[in-house]
């Protein structure tokens, strides 16, 4: 699936809604419950569960005393299993079960209706599942909270214990334009990720579940998060000084030329149709002042309104006085008599 982060617009989808083990990825709501009910500096005393979680780990040692924040950098960086579960242990006060009810009732409340978690960490388990749409919902919801979102861009950290961190994002080695966010991996789950990608003015959320090796999983991603960034450019859409209208003036002058006052650039999708809605007087009374305002141009993405920008006079035409309206009156009647007599 492949997403528009800033107005939801989906870009690109393939059986987005089946339902599929989501591995490691199931830590971005472990980390979201965490931090919803404990502080960043709070002390975690690690328990023999979470020190006895096996396969991605930081080798945690029961009795050991890290911060939540440590505990997070470890899950989101490294996708250690047994931070992820300590995390769920101290929030769940010793139940991580109650832990991940708290993670199912978050699901139901963020609209995740493809979404069931059996764990914290995303092991392969009976009843874990999610779906591309869902965990594309996920991150992005997770990606608001900037203590997530400055996490999941780095690529090492250092921790207590004397731990190193590394992740598992290829991407963020690769592809200068990611900024996350979580990757995972299982026998059953496969090769899994949800990426975000910034270009100019548009992010862009890519997920892909399933994969058959790390290699496919980073190529395919990198055409995806590629692809959608090209589907955006900024343009001017409303250009400063552009002339959008023109009206007439009384006594024979010359029309009045009315111009946007200043430039509007906009992110738009590259081969979409803009319309442009302009209001602007056909007839002008005298006198007027160079910059009045004498209409507005807008500019509309399929119906909503994504500029609006005054136009104003270019220049300023005063009234003529008595005997130049005489004489204006005089000539037109000439041309009127000399009309009707050719």
């Amino acid at each position: 699936m492949v997403v528009n982060a800033s107005t939801g617009e989906t870009l690109l989808a393939y059986h987005q809604r089946e339902r599929l083990p989501m591995a490691s990825i199931t830590k971005l709501m472990t980390v979201l419950v965490a931090l919803e009910h404990a502080k960043l500096d709070d002390v975690v005393t690690v328990d023999g569960e979470a020190a006895a979680v096996g396969e991605s780990s930081i080798y945690l040692r029961p009795g050991e005393r890290l911060t939540v924040r440590e505990l997070v950098e470890a899950a989101l960086i490294q996708s250690a299993n047994d931070a992820a579960v300590a995390l769920a242990s101290y929030v769940g006060h010793g139940d991580v079960d109650a832990f991940v009810a708290m993670m199912n009732r978050k699901a139901r409340e963020l609209g995740l209706t493809d979404t069931r978690f059996a764990n914290p960490d995303g092991l392969d388990a009976p009843g874990h599942y999610s779906s591309a749409r869902d965990l594309t919902r996920l991150a992005q919801v997770a990606m608001h909270d900037p203590v997530v979102r400055s996490i999941v861009r780095r690529r090492v950290a250092r921790i207590s214990g004397g731990r190193t961190l590394h992740t598992w994002n290829d991407l963020l080695s690769t592809f200068p334009s990611v900024i996350g966010v979580k990757t995972g991996h299982t026998s059953r789950a496969g090769w899994s990720e949800v990426a975000a990608a910034r270009g100019p003015g548009v992010t862009v959320y890519a997920t892909i579940l399933g994969e058959p090796s790390r290699s496919a999983r980073d190529d395919d991603l990198t055409r995806l998060l590629a692809w959608g960034l090209a589907q955006y450019r900024v343009v001017p859409v409303v250009r400063a000084g552009h002339v959008y209208a023109s009206a007439a003036v009384p006594w024979g002058k010359r029309p009045l030329a009315l111009a946007a006052d200043r430039r509007v650039l906009r992110v738009v999708r590259v081969g979409r149709r803009l319309v442009q809605r302009v209001v602007a007087p056909t007839v002008v009374s005298l006198p007027v002042r160079r910059g009045e305002r004498l209409g507005e141009v807008a500019v509309y993405d399929r119906g909503a309104l994504v500029a609006r920008v005054a136009l104003r006079a270019t220049r300023s035409i005063s009234r003529p006085g008595v005997l130049a309206r005489v004489g204006w009156y005089a000539k037109r009647t000439l041309r009127h008599v000399w009309s009707w007599l050719s």
